[in-house]
C-alpha cells in the first residue's frame, strides 16, 4: 500500500521548507500552526518576487515556526523573529505584489526585516505576507474548471512526487559517476512511496483518509534542482539527464518532475507521515 513519507511546508516562497510530522491540508495547500504554505514572499523595490533562480542563497534562510513568531536563521546573521499574529488595521501596511502574471494585495513587513533580507541577499527587498481578503487561484484550464486558491506558489496549492522517480533519476545520475540528489532540490508538499517512478504523472487521485488530492499538472523545472539546498550553492544540473527522458510535449517540451495538485474533498483533514494512501491511476 503506498504511504506518505514526506510532508512539507514552505512559509517563505523559495526559503527552506520545514518538514512535518502531520499537516493540514486546505483547498490553498498544506497547513501548520496557522500558517499556510507559500504565505510569505520575498519581492524587489517593484514589488515582484524573487526567488533562488536570481538568489540561490535564499536557499539558506531556514524558518521554524515559533508560539508566536516566525524564526528565520541565515548564515552570518542574527536570527528575526516575525510576528504571526496579523498586524492591527491601524498599523497594517499594505503593497500591491506581483508573482508571475498574478498582481495581489499583501502586508509589508517591518524595517527591521526588510534590512534583514536585504543584507543577506545583498538586494534592496522586502518581505510580504499574502493578505488574507486576496485571491489567486490555479490556471482553471489544468483545473478542469474547478477553483483551486493558491498563495504565492508558482500556481498550484500543492506539490507531489513520488520517491520512486527520485529514484530513477538518481540511478541515471549515478550511472555517469553523478552524485545522487536528495528529494529536498525539487521542493514537494508531498512524497509517496509505494508506487513506481513517474506513477504520479497517471494519478486521478490520491486519497488520504477523506482528502482527495487530484494531480493536474506536470511540473516543468527551472534551475533549482542544481540549487544545494542546505548551502545555497549552485552545483552541477540535473537537468540535462531530465532532458533525455523527461522532456513533456503537454508543457510545450518543458522537463517533468513531479506534479502540481489540487483538493478535492476533505479540506482541513490531518494528513500524518507514514499514513496509508489510495492512488487511483486514469487508465
Amino acid at each position: 500500500m503506498p504511504v506518505l513519507t514526506e510532508l512539507n511546508l514552505y512559509p517563505i516562497k523559495s526559503c527552506a521548507g520545514i518538514a512535518l510530522r502531520e499537516a493540514i491540508v486546505t483547498r490553498a495547500g498544506l497547513m501548520s500552526e496557522h500558517i499556510y504554505d507559500r504565505e510569505w514572499m520575498v519581492v524587489d523595490a517593484d514589488g515582484n518576487f524573487l526567488t533562488q533562480r536570481q538568489h540561490p542563497k535564499m536557499a539558506a534562510i531556514v524558518p521554524k515556526i515559533r508560539l508566536e513568531t516566525l524564526e528565520l536563521r541565515a548564515p552570518g546573521m542574527l536570527k528575526l523573529e516575525i510576528p504571526l499574529g496579523l498586524p492591527h488595521p491601524d498599523e497594517e501596511r499594505l503593497i500591491r505584489v506581483k508573482v508571475w502574471n498574478d498582481i495581489v494585495q499583501a502586508y509589508d513587513c517591518d524595517d527591521v526585516t526588510t534590512t534583514w533580507f536585504s543584507k543577506f541577499l545583498g538586494t534592496p527587498c522586502r518581505l510580504a505576507r499574502f493578505h488574507p481578503d486576496a485571491r489567486r487561484f490555479a490556471d482553471a484550464k489544468w483545473t478542469g474548471g474547478i477553483e483551486a486558491p493558491t498563495l504565492f506558489g508558482d500556481g498550484y496549492p500543492l506539490l507531489v512526487i513520488s520517491a520512486a522517480s527520485l529514484a530513477d533519476l538518481n540511478g541515471k545520475l549515478q550511472a555517469q559517476g553523478r552524485a545522487a540528489l536528495p528529494m529536498n532540490r525539487f521542493r514537494p508538499n508531498i512524497v509517496i512511496d509505494g508506487i513506481g517512478a513517474f506513477e504520479e504523472d497517471f494519478a486521478a487521485s490520491i486519497v488520504a483518509g477523506d482528502a482527495v488530492i487530484k494531480p493536474v499538472k506536470p511540473c516543468p523545472r527551472c534551475g533549482i534542482p542544481s540549487i544545494d539546498q542546505a548551502t545555497g550553492e549552485a552545483g552541477p544540473s540535473p537537468l540535462d539527464i531530465l532532458q533525455s527522458y523527461r522532456a513533456d510535449p503537454k508543457i510545450d517540451g518543458g522537463l517533468a518532475f513531479g506534479m502540481n495538485a489540487i483538493v478535492l474533498e476533505g479540506e482541513n483533514q490531518v494528513l500524518r507521515v507514514g499514513q496509508e494512501v489510495a492512488v487511483e491511476l486514469a487508465f
